[in-house]
């Protein structure tokens, strides 16, 4: 199988340029740093994958914001300096987000035009400014999916996205993943490319009762319950019970393998299958244990579903690098934030 070659250990940057509660100047200029990518370069990682919101970078009336770009610049600017590259990732366009503490329509935009003419003006300007240096970036069209009914909507969307992208940045790698969240079992649901130059991705925290545990956005999840990994499936099933089927993910799905690299292998199996057939890379754009978890069990967790990527020659950005309780950089012991990186 296809390698996204330069992006096989990453980690993500969120909580910067989206998903945060602070969009002051100071934040932007603080949160993350030239010293924050030094780190990450040492410790051994490749990439960043960086959500932006387009709030950042357009008003709402589509107007551009010269000084939203400008930090995605200084992040362009200190991987080259450092030796890595990175992914700019659109997390949230004009007309949809995938937030769901943002309880807006999740399927207007597919059937939209106009909020899709927005869309593709983004990534034009996103793709003249960058696509330039496609040794250095790569794009991602869009986070997360949600509804499943939307696929083909999507599909279309998105080989429209990459056409469009393609006149501006004819050499630089395409990224995009399905619905339910992006979940690796959309995998085969999505569009087939004959460019070269085009990946999949998926998310994965399964178990999402693990990797969730006490998460309070979480719609279901008790704030105090805890759960270590390994644990048995029967253990995981059961307790994945007070969630409903579409958080609970693929827990449930039939002939899955006890807990370890087997379980992840037959769960990515669908995906790895369309991406062989098709020759198009597979990429994992966010996977981690929230910060509740003990350090042991997300040591072994992260060791399992990375040996699966290894395997197969997955890319991916663990979630996440700092705060957004997934920081790496948040366990206050170095020599364990290490031993994840390792890991990673």
């Amino acid at each position: 199988m296809r390698k996204l070659e330069h992006y096989l250990h990453g980690v993500n940057l969120g909580g910067w340029l989206s998903q945060n509660s602070d969009t002051s100047k100071e934040h932007y200029e603080t949160f993350i740093t030239e010293k924050d990518i030094a780190y990450i370069a040492s410790l051994g990682l490749d990439h960043v994958r960086v959500p932006v919101d387009y709030v950042l970078l357009e008003e709402e009336d589509g107007t551009p914001k010269s000084e939203g770009y400008l930090y995605l610049d200084n992040c362009l600017r200190w991987c080259r300096t450092h030796g890595i590259r990175m992914i700019l990732d659109l997390h949230k366009t004009f007309g949809y987000s995938f937030d769901p503490l943002d309880e807006t329509d999740k399927t207007v935009f597919f059937y939209d035009t106009a909020l899709q003419e927005r869309f593709y003006t983004l990534w034009k300007i996103l793709a003249a400014r960058y696509g330039g240096e496609p040794e250095l970036v790569a794009f991602e069209l869009l986070n997360e999916i949600i509804e499943p009914e939307v696929a083909e909507a999507w599909n279309g969307i998105a080989l429209h996205a990459i056409a469009e992208i393609r006149k501006f940045a004819p050499e630089s790698w395409i990224i995009f993943g399905g619905v339910m969240y992006n979940n690796v079992l959309s995998v085969p649901m999505l569009a087939e490319v004959t460019d070269p130059k085009v990946a999949y991705t998926f998310h994965s925290y399964e178990p999402l009762i693990f990797t969730h545990q006490g998460a309070y956005w979480v719609k279901g999840m008790p704030s105090d319950f805890r759960i270590s990994y390994p644990n048995t499936i029967e253990n995981y099933r059961e307790a994945s019970k007070m969630l409903s089927q579409e958080l609970a993910g693929a827990i449930f799905e039939s002939e899955l393998p006890e807990m370890g690299p087997d379980f992840f292998e037959t769960l990515f199996r669908p995906a790895l299958d369309i991406a062989e057939e098709r020759d198009i890379p597979l990429y994992c754009g966010e996977y981690g244990v929230i910060d509740l978890a003990d350090n042991d069990s997300k040591i072994r967790w992260a060791t399992d579903i990375c040996a699966v990527f290894d395997k197969y020659g997955i890319g991916r950005a663990y979630w996440n690098y700092k705060e957004k309780d997934y920081g790496i950089v948040d366990i206050p012991d170095e020599s364990v934030q290490r031993e994840l990186a390792a890991k990673l």
